[in-house]
């Protein structure tokens, strides 16, 4: 069952991973976009965010303190659900419809991130295949 574990890990972060990378490589339009989406200080947070995305889901991979990496996962994850997907001020009916999907994915992805610090905080070491253990 240890190695299930590590597979719902891994495949979890792997989104987060890979968009902490694009944070950087693609800083400029994603501020950018961000600017457009009313979100604070782009050329700030776009960077920032990225690094919490990375930091987060690596130590959720890794097992090194993977609930401080499941936490900065919810932190990144609440407010960029309501800046980044406000679907509801978006007119264009197409348009409102994929924010309200990426919405929604970012809320159900926070539920994870939460269940995710509750279980490493009370199993520990006991989940097996993990490099390291919990902070709390």
């Amino acid at each position: 069952m240890e190695v299930i574990g590590l597979i719902g890990r891994l495949l979890f972060v792997a989104i987060f991973l890979n968009s902490g990378i694009n944070h950087f490589k693609e800083r400029e339009s994603m501020a950018a976009y961000a600017q457009s989406s009313g979100a604070p200080a782009p050329e700030l947070t776009v960077p920032l965010t990225g690094a919490m995305i990375f930091v987060g889901g690596a130590l959720i991979a890794l097992g090194v303190w993977p609930d401080v990496g499941a936490l900065l996962l919810a932190a990144f994850l609440l407010p960029t659900s309501f800046y980044m997907h406000a679907y509801w001020k978006v007119d264009d009916p197409q348009m409102r419809t994929m924010q309200m999907h990426h919405f929604y994915k970012n809320l159900s992805m926070f539920g994870a991130a939460l269940l995710l610090f509750y279980v490493f905080t009370e199993c520990g070491g006991d989940l097996g295949l993990m490099a390291g253990g919990t902070l709390f």
